[in-house]
């Protein structure tokens, strides 16, 4: 495959991720009364578990299209930049896989059936804190630890303009320390403070994809 038509796959790739991604916002589950909300709003964190379920083979994908350029001089970042990718993408399908659970659990809360509202509520606590070690810091941590390897490959080889890389270097980071502070509940998912943290990275994403798309990788 040609470097340009490669480059252009990929930029569509990042285009198409930052749109499921969106997509894919349970806001209901991240909330602090999702035992309450949940079921009522299980049709869209349906939708919202197909997008997110849409994004492994759209962030494994970009991976394995930049793959066989990336080798060329950096094999064992490479190599790295994959292995993570596809960890991002078995921790994503992990968190899936409790969506469902979530939603029989507020509907037993909701129905009040039963009567146990403590046990329901244990559960929950003990189930959202995994889901948010495998969203928050499992899928975030992994796709930004891929990243890194990534745009350090880019910032040696040259690839794009250094800025360009630097820009992507110091976003992942910053979305990485962001996932810590979900984790300990200093901020949250669904807050401006998250997409202030997140914002840059969104636009050096965004401009990374135009520039993939219409100049593409620079190899000699």
């Amino acid at each position: 495959m040609e470097i340009k038509q490669t480059s252009k796959i990929a930029g569509t790739l990042i285009f198409i991720g930052i749109i499921v991604g969106i997509l894919s916002v349970t806001p209901a589950i991240e909330s602090e009364k999702y035992l309450e909300i949940v079921y009522f709003n299980k049709n869209k964190i349906l939708i919202s578990a197909l997008f997110q379920f849409l994004l492994v083979p759209i962030f494994i994908g970009f991976s394995l299209i930049l793959y066989p350029l990336l080798k060329q001089n950096q094999k064992i970042l490479s190599v790295g930049f994959i292995g993570f990718r596809f960890m991002a993408g078995s921790f994503q399908l992990l968190g899936i896989i409790l969506l469902p659970t979530f939603i029989f659990l507020s509907e037993k809360y909701v129905t009040g059936i039963n009567g146990n509202l403590i046990f329901y509520e244990t559960v929950g606590g003990i189930l959202k804190n995994v889901r948010d070690l495998i969203n928050h810091l499992g899928v975030i941590v992994a796709t930004g630890m891929g990243n890194l390897l990534l745009y350090t490959i880019l910032y040696i080889e040259k690839n794009i303009p250094i800025w360009l890389s630097i820009w992507g270097l110091s976003g992942n980071i910053l979305i990485m320390i962001g996932g810590f502070l979900i984790l300990f509940q200093l901020i949250e998912v669904v807050s401006i403070e998250y997409i202030m943290i997140a914002f840059p990275l969104l636009i050096q994403e965004i401009i990374l994809a135009i520039w993939l798309i219409k100049k593409g990788l620079k190899y000699t």
